[in-house]
């Protein structure tokens, strides 16, 4: 078994991890902690783990690190900077949070508000989006998991962008769910602000957007990039407009895909239009596309939490450990 801890699990984002991390058969979750709950039980926090997990919260300061062999961080931005020093050697890592997926400390400075705390440390981690980087997080020690808008807007470019198909600018629409916004509510993630709205936020300047360029090797394509609050709790929806040198079929557009993606179990190819219900609660990207002369679609769904946050990371759990890609996460989406 390996012996995982969580730090900063009374969040969603830690929150699903353990949701998953109960049903995976090769993990034991042996420590959670939040600052807010020091020694509340997690059951007492979110109910719905009653009966399935004996656990408190306890205060980071009091993380048993040489006792673990897997850290997961789910901490604001900005914390696990201050933690990756104090943890003993071949500790492995999977951090949640953006403190190590932008590589230039500018970027990351002009994006995050705040400059990068540790550049030699972020030279250390690989960047954790598996159907682009497998091989490298296979033998990573420490794994910076990629933004729930970034892994949307990577899967749906990326193949387009690698063949050259793309002529020009990429104009991305892109909408979340409430639970993007974290478990602590704000004047713009409140219920009556959101549940019946939709309005954009961030213009230019989402921290996401460096992340995409980074993975993608823009700038020969450039990203223009709109994120929107959307009226609905879980899920991203992503919509990608472009030109193509030359027009291309539907039939030769999948097949690009699929030539880029053979056999990933987390992605699915739609003929239809994608719908955020029906990747819900799992970890499954779901693309489509529609063409009109060398005018080109392309739409991204998936859960913010799952692909987005949470099961992105027990996927790269997996592929650190050995274990088969989708063990915990062989989850049908759950509809309605």
């Amino acid at each position: 078994m390996v012996k995982v801890g969580i730090a900063g699990g009374s969040g969603y984002g830690g929150a699903e991890l353990i949701h998953i991390l109960l049903r995976h058969p090769h993990v034991e979750i042996a420590w959670v902690s939040s600052q807010q709950h020091v020694n509340k039980p997690v059951s007492d926090l979110y109910p719905n783990l009653r009966g399935f997990l004996d656990l408190r919260f306890s205060a980071i300061e009091d993380l048993p690190a040489s006792q673990l062999d897997l850290l997961f961080l789910a901490l604001p931005h900005g914390h696990a900077t201050k933690i990756l020093p104090t943890l003993p050697h071949g500790l492995r890592v999977i951090d949640l949070s953006g403190d190590f997926r932008i590589s230039d400390p500018a970027i990351f400075e002009d994006y995050y508000g705040f400059p990068m705390a540790a550049p030699e440390i972020q030279r250390r981690f690989v960047y954790g989006l598996p159907e682009i980087n497998r091989e490298a997080v296979r033998t990573a020690q420490y794994v910076s998991n990629p933004g729930c808008f970034a892994t949307a807007t990577i899967l749906a470019l990326y193949p387009l962008l690698k063949a050259g198909w793309v002529k020009g600018p990429v104009f991305v629409d892109a909408k979340t769910g409430s639970s993007g916004a974290g478990n602590s509510p704000t004047a713009g993630t409140h219920h009556p602000r959101r549940s019946n709205s939709l309005f954009p936020y961030k213009p230019f300047r989402h921290q996401h957007l460096p992340e995409i360029r980074q993975a993608l090797g823009c700038p020969v394509n450039p990203v223009i990039f709109q994120t929107y609050s959307a009226p609905f709790v879980r899920g991203i929806f992503s919509s990608h407009y472009m030109e193509l040198h030359q027009a291309q079929s539907s039939d030769e557009i999948r097949q690009l895909f699929m030539d880029y993606y053979p056999s990933e179990a987390f992605i699915r190819w739609v003929a239809d239009k994608p719908d955020v219900n029906y990747v819900r609660h799992s970890n499954f990207t779901d693309i489509g596309a529609a063409a009109d002369g060398p005018y080109l679609i392309v739409w991204s769904v998936l859960d913010n939490l799952q692909k987005g946050a949470a099961g992105q990371a027990v996927q790269n759990l997996n592929i650190m450990c050995g274990f088969p890609e989708i063990t915990g996460l062989d989850q049908p989406p759950v509809h309605p």
